[in-house]
């Protein structure tokens, strides 16, 4: 029996109009991280078409990968205010390709590279507030008019 894919099953809310969606083209979906969210201003990139990663994308998800990568990151930049934005991607836990962009703050050292991860498990475990889900809810609202002012490649801004 096939397993229901999490990422997939996302895509179909935001479909319907229920998510964190800010942007949706014909390749990629870009949102803010759900909750609960382990900093406002997580974003993760994923790809529309269930595939494990970039080993599987065919000839136009390889050549829009990067603008939308830079685009989702410099979108990330502009609603936090990060000195950095860390592109992380595993896929083992869900083999949908979902990059996660997290912003760094240099003032913040629960987001510095590995610590990012101690940060994502307490506030899963429930040790550490997560974001202000109304925090989460204004910076999808700015990304959405971000996105309808500025598009990045492939991504236009969610309706």
């Amino acid at each position: 029996m096939a397993v229901a894919c999490p990422i997939c099953s996302l895509h179909r809310q935001a479909a319907s109009g229920g998510s964190y969606a800010m942007g949706r083209g014909a390749l990629w979906l870009l949102r803010h991280h759900g909750d609960p969210a382990p900093l406002a201003g997580w974003l993760l990139l994923d790809a529309r078409r269930h595939l494990p990663g970039p080993l599987a994308f065919n000839d136009a998800e390889a050549a829009s990968w990067g603008l939308a990568l830079r685009g989702a990151s410099q979108l990330v930049r502009e609603l936090t205010g990060c000195d950095r934005v860390y592109a992380i991607g595993f896929g083992e836990g869900t083999p949908h390709l979902h990059v996660h962009l997290i912003p760094r703050c240099t003032g913040d050292p629960s987001s510095a590279a590995w610590a990012v991860a101690d940060l994502y498990r307490a506030v899963e475990r429930g040790e550490r507030a997560p974001a202000d889900p109304a925090e989460v809810a204004a910076l999808v609202a700015r990304g959405r008019q971000l996105l309808a002012s500025h598009p990045v490649p492939g991504i236009p801004a969610y309706p």
